[in-house]
């Protein structure tokens, strides 16, 4: 007997050896092909493209654009932070997701988003019904962490792995939240500097994740936002380098809206000095964030994983610097702040193209789905798949949705007294770049025929400003009172279906015809 019980032992043991060695032998003799490719988002804060923003990222460029496609036409839902990024996890525009603006009030990772869209993000589809290991590092949304909101205690569902911001950007003297426990970082370069942490924690999940399962990877960085600290290696990058002098540089916006003309011009000297120092310290952030792509390629190369990954590069919003005399920020309808840069690397994307197809924000969270094999139309998104144009398909939509909500004081800036209550970010100079009534909705058109903006406040005045981007890329004039009236008509009706659409018949795509025939500029 005890003959046999050591018999069926050992031939228990051979069975499970055996099953265990089969199972590493299928996953590396199984043709790649028939495995579900891994996903890496890389999530910039601020980043621009109009202003040369990726001039920094010369290894970015090099291993995700040229490795694979850059989109010309990329657009955020709303040129704000956390409004952007509810639109990134939710794949909906913010008139769907309700958030608003980066305060609890304004719907940032507060209890609401909580209980109504967090457990609907494409991550949490990912992990619960696409069996993805999925890890994020880096800010979240910019409430994340509050003590009104569930604290770092609180790790959103539908991540195997966090590493969550408390609060805003850093670089220096913050605390993430590691799987729901804060850990406390100082401002010593070599253990705190948030870009080098956030590359190491990425490089360790891709050592000991499962390598039975697919992942999704979102690593979200501070640069290049305030308070543009670079690592000490880089401080003293782009010292000759000042912000660009475009067409819209330090001009008058004099046909725009109230907000913009209060600008003063031209700008103090000290004024330019300050944006042209943000812009220096703004870019020498961005090499690190350069240094943090190449060490995940290299160790997805290393592992053999490179080839059945999909790598996504992209920012939360625009930026400005100098532009209509507005010294720095976002928040604005302009091409400056509402452009981003996005290139994609993966299976099967050709390597060096350039595509001009209209892109949102949006349709980061069901392009992600898409790749997974997860269907989107089960879901309740306003975006759409962009992965059949990066697979060469020509059709695509002509339209997007861009939505603010802006934001003032109850009360004056002390620092500003003589404009009273209802704007707010009024520096420097005491020049405001938001306001209560700052609340606008624009179409964004890009077809064959057409390539325009339209724009209506949420005013007393409802005031419009329209463009013709090809004609007059840096929107130097509005050209509302002189474009033909059925144009303009066309126009507002789109806005007002995209301002109500949801789900479905937010991806119903719409040609415009003929509309540049019509414009007169």
């Amino acid at each position: 007997m005890a003959s046999s019980r050591c018999c069926v032992s050992s031939l228990l043991n051979c069975f499970l050896i055996c099953v265990i060695l089969w199972s590493h032998l299928s996953d590396a003799v199984f043709d790649k092909s028939n495995r579900r490719p891994n996903i890496v988002l890389i999530l910039t804060d601020d980043l621009d493209i109009a202003m040369g923003g990726l001039s920094p990222l010369s290894k970015t460029k090099k291993l995700i654009g040229d490795a694979g496609i850059t989109f010309t036409n990329a657009f955020v839902a709303s040129p704000l932070c956390c409004p952007s990024r509810a639109s990134i996890l939710t794949g909906k525009y913010p008139h769907n997701h309700h958030v608003i603006n980066n305060t609890l009030e304004g719907n940032c990772s507060s209890k609401a988003w909580q209980k109504t869209e967090e457990a609907h993000t494409f991550p949490a589809l990912l992990k619960n019904f696409a069996n993805y290991q999925t890890f994020f590092a880096g800010k979240y949304l910019n409430q994340y962490g509050h003590s009104e909101a569930g604290g770092v205690e609180h790790v959103p569902p539908g991540w195997s792995y966090w590493v969550g911001l408390e609060r805003n950007s850093k670089y220096y003297n913050y605390t993430l939240s590691v799987n729901g426990k804060a850990q406390k970082h100082g401002a010593d370069y070599s253990k705190d500097y948030l870009t080098d942490v956030l590359a190491n924690m990425s490089l360790d999940f891709l050592q000991y994740k499962s390598n039975f399962q697919p992942f999704f990877m979102m690593v979200s960085t501070p640069a290049p936002h305030s308070p543009w600290t670079a690592a000490p290696q880089y401080q003293g990058s782009f010292n000759n380098t000042k912000a660009p002098r475009d067409p819209n540089f330090n001009v008058h916006g004099k046909d725009k809206h109230w907000l913009i003309r209060q600008a003063k011009t031209p700008m103090s000297n000290s004024s330019v000095q300050f944006l042209d120092d943000a812009f220096r310290k703004r870019w020498r952030t961005l090499l690190s964030v350069d240094d943090l792509v190449e060490k995940i390629v290299q160790r997805l190369e290393d592992r053999g994983e490179l080839d059945n990954t999909y790598i996504i590069f992209t920012s939360d919003n625009g930026y400005h610097t100098g532009q209509f005399s507005l010294p720095l920020d976002k928040r604005q309808l302009y091409e400056f702040d509402i452009r981003v840069p996005l290139m994609v690397r993966g299976p099967n994307i050709k390597p060096n193209q350039t595509s001009q197809m209209l892109v949102a924000n949006v349709d980061l969270g069901p392009t992600i789905l898409d790749i997974a094999g997860y269907n989107v139309n089960k879901t309740q998104m306003d975006g759409m798949s962009f992965l059949p144009i990066m697979m060469n398909s020509s059709s695509w939509r002509t339209d997007i949705l861009v939505e603010y909500e802006g934001e003032g004081r109850n009360v004056s800036d002390p620092a500003c007294p003589l404009l009273g209550p209802g704007v707010a970010e009024c520096f420097p100079d005491c020049v405001c770049e938001d306001s209560y009534n700052n609340t606008y909705a624009c179409v964004r058109t890009i077809s064959p025929s057409a390539n325009l903006q339209y724009c209506e406040f949420d005013d007393n005045e409802v005031f419009v400003e329209v463009y013709n981007v090809t004609a007059d890329p840096y929107q130097l004039t509005n050209i509302a009172k002189t474009i033909d009236q059925e144009v303009l008509e066309k126009m507002n009706h789109r806005l007002m279906i995209l301002q109500s659409c949801s789900g479905q018949s937010c991806r119903t795509t719409l040609f415009i015809h003929k509309l540049m025939l019509n414009i007169k500029v």
